[in-house]
């Protein structure tokens, strides 16, 4: 089949829409319904831009097993060159949203790929793996994935939840494959995906009482007794009014799974603590961390173009304390460049000659950037201050008795009204409202607890190797027996010129 163009994205999510639940709203086609339409038309074009001729030869790569022409998420890279190509796909995607939408497929297809080049790993179910993967990339399907237990009780394990099926689990095993029953959550972006991708995180050390809930595995999205709970939307406003969040709103939903049937062919881990565990060593950060690094990356410059242009365009931009501000957003940008640029050029190839990123670069941006964002949206609020709440409710406001008033008072010294309240509520969605603040959230937390995320990869895990050999390099060029016998023939000299002049 080969990548996908839009229109065959969106026919087969109208085919195959999941059960999804606004409130007491049951959701039966998320291509139409207002609050996931603006959303899906935007996947949409994703998948029709990597097919534009303008854009195959670097988002694009033939496949190994039928030769059709599949997306460069699935490259398995030898070479740095490779990288290069995987972070230009990644980066076509990202510009289209600005960043905006953290949990496009490519986001899961790098967590798969990583899966596929450490198939072993998974040991019984290793063929499962690479099935998988090149299912996923021979039919271009979009997966969200869902790793959290429900925060019912944090202080006890999924055996001891008031209910034992509280967190996702397996009921039984038949000869089709496995029951299980539960909750997951976050399935960001679930409303547009064909498939999901689970498995458990925790930092827990698990028991044997825990055995039911150390899986791994993939559905469909429309796989019966499969349903999505949804927060409240933000994507229903119109495009003037919401000019972001009416288009890229990914939407966050719980997974709820009643008795789900998972085939054989798609249990990855079964009831494996070891696994489970130890599921780090596949080093899917190295691609994980390589698309989202190159994801913050577009979305700090746009929301620096957001702050140079809104303060050109009221004049602030002059002013040292706005600039300082905004010099403080290009240096995030630059840094994150860097370290993606950096996790390239020292990636190594493993024992089969597969390029993998340097991790230490991309965690330090993972772990740099979930406290810069929200420090970016803080700007943004200080540097346009007012100017942030200054806009009318409605583009209504334009085809009413006060148009006049609009157009008089809401202009900037050389733009016209509609320019400046179209500038500003982009602002106003990224700094003000609801889905900006979602982002904020998002990105403090997308990648786990920032604190236990910091403590053991930019400490426990750190090579401490060159700040130590610095230190002992250091310490090694002199001794206190050293000191104490220089000082002593310094005396002696001294003693000794003493003598001379007496």
């Amino acid at each position: 089949m080969g990548a996908r163009s839009g229109k065959e994205y969106l026919v087969r999510l109208q085919q195959h829409s999941p059960e999804f639940w606004f409130g007491g709203e049951r959701v039966d086609d998320c291509t139409s319904h207002p609050a996931t339409a603006g959303a899906a038309t935007e996947i949409a074009r994703l998948y029709d831009l990597v097919r534009d001729d303008d854009h195959q030869e670097n988002a694009l790569f033939p496949s190994p097993l039928s030769g059709d022409l599949v997306s460069a998420q699935f490259l398995v890279p030898t070479s740095r060159d490779d990288l290069v190509r995987r972070r230009q796909m990644h980066r076509l995607w990202a510009d289209a949203t600005y960043g905006l939408m953290g949990r496009t497929t490519d986001f899961v297809g790098s967590m798969l790929t990583a899966w596929y080049i450490n198939a072993d790993f998974f040991g019984p179910f290793a063929d499962n793996v690479r099935a998988y993967f090149e299912e996923v990339r021979e039919r271009d399907l979009f997966l969200t994935h869902a790793l959290i237990d429900p925060p019912v009780d944090r202080s006890k394990p999924a055996s001891k939840q008031p209910d034992p099926f509280t967190y996702l689990g397996v009921v039984r095993e038949t000869s089709d494959g496995l029951v299980v029953r539960g909750a997951k959550m976050f399935a960001t972006a679930a409303p547009y995906a064909d498939e999901i991708l689970v498995w458990p995180f925790s930092l827990k050390q698990p028991t044997e009482e825990e055995r039911p809930y150390a899986i791994a595995f993939a559905v469909p999205t429309d796989t019966p007794g499969l349903r999505f709970i949804a927060r409240e939307p933000y994507g229903q406003g119109n495009p003037f009014d919401r000019p972001l969040a009416s288009r890229f709103d990914e939407m966050d939903a719980v997974a709820v799974f009643d008795d789900v049937l998972v085939p054989w062919e798609r249990v990855f881990i079964n009831q494996d603590h070891e696994l489970v565990k130890n599921i780090w060593r596949v080093n899917s950060n190295a691609f994980t961390g390589h698309q989202t690094s190159i994801r913050l990356l577009s979305k700090l410059q746009f929301a620096a173009g957001v702050a140079r242009r809104a303060t050109e365009m009221v004049k602030t931009d002059e002013f040292p304390h706005v600039r300082d501000a905004m010099g403080e957003i290009t240096s995030y940008i630059e840094l994150t460049r860097a370290a993606i640029l950096a996790a390239e050029a020292t990636a190594q190839p493993n024992a089969q000659g597969v390029m993998i990123p340097n991790v230490t670069p991309l965690y330090a941006v993972r772990n740099s950037g979930n406290r810069w964002y929200p420090r970016v949206r803080e700007i943004l609020q200080q540097i346009l201050a007012g100017g942030l709440l200054y806009q009318p409710a409605s583009v209504t406001a334009f085809d009413s008795p006060i148009a006049s008033d609009v157009e008089r008072f809401f202009r900037g010294p050389n733009t016209s009204a509609e320019e400046r309240i179209k500038l500003f509520n982009v602002a106003c969605d990224l700094a003000v409202h609801s889905f900006g603040s979602r982002h904020e959230l998002y990105e403090r937390l997308y990648a786990g607890d920032p604190t236990f995320l910091r403590v053991m990869t930019q400490f426990v895990q750190y090579d401490w190797s060159e700040p130590l050999r610095l230190v002992d390099q250091l310490l090694s060029t002199y001794s206190a027996g050293q000191v104490l016998a220089e000082l002593q023939t310094a005396r002696l000299r001294e003693a000794v010129v003493g003598d001379g002049d007496g």
